[in-house]
């Protein structure tokens, strides 16, 4: 396969987004995942699938495509002509259909090591000041609210009620600050900690200036 004809596959095709699911977004996952993979030597994986992975995976997310099975039918397309073998392609859809917080609410699937490596990498960037910036990023897009003191964070959430809206302040609390006990591989949940008691005191100093504490 050719990752940098994936590249621009893919450039092209979040060259306009703005929710925070940007080819930047993408570049920095794939660093986030090469660091992974080097503290890794002991384990067997394939590289090449985690990378093509992480390039691909926002292309099929469903609160950013209206019609995901014809993303994923799209997809296949794409990933033959790129060379893919049958195995490859079958890999890359596994991780990509399974390893969002959403698809794991009702059900936790076990994924492959490919699978964890790119999962850890996708939710280190929804941590620390990067995940602040992306969160109300994604909430403006979303057209939420940034903040509604008489709404609650919810909790135990199915699925569909997940993807129900919410304010940017209780995504924190109902996803974000949850992703660090989440974690597949100790060098990720060492990131995530570090990311996620910065946005714990971010979080602290928002409530101080709503209640004119600051």
């Amino acid at each position: 396969m050719n990752l940098d004809e994936i590249k621009d596959y893919v450039q092209t095709m979040t060259r306009n987004d703005s929710s925070g699911h940007d080819f930047l977004h993408l570049e920095r996952v794939l660093k986030n995942a090469e660091q992974i993979m080097q503290k890794m030597p002991d384990q067997a994986f394939d590289a090449d699938v985690v990378r093509t992975t992480v390039l691909l995976h926002d292309l099929i997310d469903e609160k950013l495509i209206d019609d995901v099975n014809q993303a994923i039918d799209d997809l296949r397309v794409q990933m033959r002509e790129w060379g893919l073998s049958d195995d490859e392609r079958a890999a890359v859809l596994e991780i990509m259909t399974h390893m969002s917080y959403s698809a794991n609410l009702e059900q936790h699937y076990t994924l492959s090591t490919e699978g964890q490596i790119v999962q850890d990498a996708d939710r280190l960037d929804a941590l620390g000041a990067l995940g602040i910036g992306r969160t109300f990023m994604y909430g403006g897009y979303a057209g939420n609210l940034m903040y509604n003191p008489n709404e609650a964070a919810r909790k135990d959430l199915t699925h569909d009620e997940y993807r129900k809206n919410s304010t940017v302040i209780n995504h924190f609390y109902e996803k974000l600050l949850k992703l660090a006990d989440l974690m597949n591989t100790e060098s990720a949940r060492e990131i995530a900690k570090r990311r996620t008691a910065f946005m714990e005191f971010f979080l602290d100093e928002f409530k101080a200036e709503v209640q004119g504490e600051r």
